[in-house]
């Protein structure tokens, strides 16, 4: 018989976990090809005015970039859960909709193009990625709708069918660009953590916090949408509504994620079924704990990434691809009869 989720638990679990993230972030930024004191970074700057070292590599370097791995971990993660829940796949992922090549297609205009101006601190390819992420949502969107019958049949086709379209204008693009152009587009396809000012780390923060607040409210609807339609609205949900808001919010904090990081992959994946698998599927406890293991996985995942090859840096994408495949097939072998997808 399945453990019942009570309200001290999920808090239990919850604070638990965010626990646990506070304190991979602190050990995480302790680590890098500079040592670093926690003593000295207290200290700010000291009596001779001089510049600390320790302080600017802690709090404008590691820090800003450890807060952006953990934003994007998060949206990526609560964005996987809620389009496995919707579209009843367990290979969806945030990117299903075709965000990705959208969003790529975005960035690699603003390269070739050549701009160099700033909005609120972000880049050319921040802005151009964050408008193509949501362009090609809703043109999927649009399109699933004008298909008829089956929506959820209809996403998925317009998704497979936008992805390889764009991703097929991308690599023209890339073909005829010049060498560093290519190599600035492909370095961000695959995912990059960089350091960023306060402002956008709040504002992102803000947007993704509200975003994964929002559909934790609607977790219950989740939980019965996840079962089909029909049992879904026998339950009394509006089905229809609650399939809008979880996507709109959701493809919203992945675009977010995406003109902050670029592409990093698997994040959405693996996160959400790692937890589903050694927690259950209840969605009340399903978002906030991946949300929080996604920011963990992620911090983990740029730290390696920092260091496993320093003084040169890999992009975050490739290790959370190496890293995550294993550790996703040891969980899925040790829980793999502990609970099973709904097959109706």
């Amino acid at each position: 018989m399945k453990e019942l989720l009570t309200a001290k638990k999920l808090v239990t679990r919850t604070t638990l976990a965010f626990a646990a993230m506070v304190v991979v972030m602190l050990v995480c930024s302790l680590i890098g090809t500079e040592s670093v004191s926690l003593k000295a970074v207290f200290s700010g700057l000291d009596t001779q005015q001089t510049t600390n070292t320790d302080y600017e590599i802690f709090v404008h370097v590691r820090l800003p970039r450890i807060i952006l791995a953990a934003i994007v971990g998060a949206a990526l993660a609560c964005s996987g859960v809620v389009f496995q829940a919707l579209l009843r796949n367990p290979l969806a992922d945030p990117y299903i909709l075709g965000i990705s090549s959208g969003a790529g297609l975005g960035a690699i205009v603003a390269v070739i193009g050549g701009l160099n101006w700033t909005l609120w601190g972000r880049s050319p390819i921040a802005v151009f990625a964050f408008a193509g992420a949501l362009g090609t949502v809703w043109l999927v969107w649009f399109i699933g709708r004008f298909t008829g019958k089956s929506h959820v049949t209809g996403l998925i086709l317009a998704g497979v069918v936008v992805n390889a379209f764009f991703s097929a204008v991308i690599m023209f693009l890339i073909s005829v660009a010049k060498s560093d152009e290519v190599y600035a587009t492909i370095f961000w396809l695959m995912g990059n953590m960089t350091e960023e000012s306060f402002l956008v780390l709040w504002l992102g923060a803000g947007c993704v916090g509200a975003g994964i607040f929002a559909l934790f409210y609607i977790s219950p609807k989740l939980n019965a949408l996840s079962f089909g339609e029909d049992d879904a609205r026998s339950m009394g949900v509006n089905t229809a509504g609650t399939r809008t808001i979880a996507f709109a919010v959701a493809a919203l904090i992945t675009a977010i994620a995406v003109s902050l990081s670029g592409l990093v992959g698997f994040v959405g994946l693996i996160v959400p079924h790692g937890v589903r698998l050694v927690f259950g599927p209840d969605h009340r406890q399903l978002l906030p704990l991946s949300g929080i293991v996604g920011a963990i996985f992620l911090v983990a995942a740029d730290t390696l990434a920092r260091v496993i090859v320093a003084p040169a840096q890999l992009p975050v994408g490739v290790v959370t691809a190496i890293v995550g495949g294993p550790f996703f097939l040891v969980l899925l072998v040790k829980y793999t009869h502990k609970i099973g997808w709904p097959s109706k």
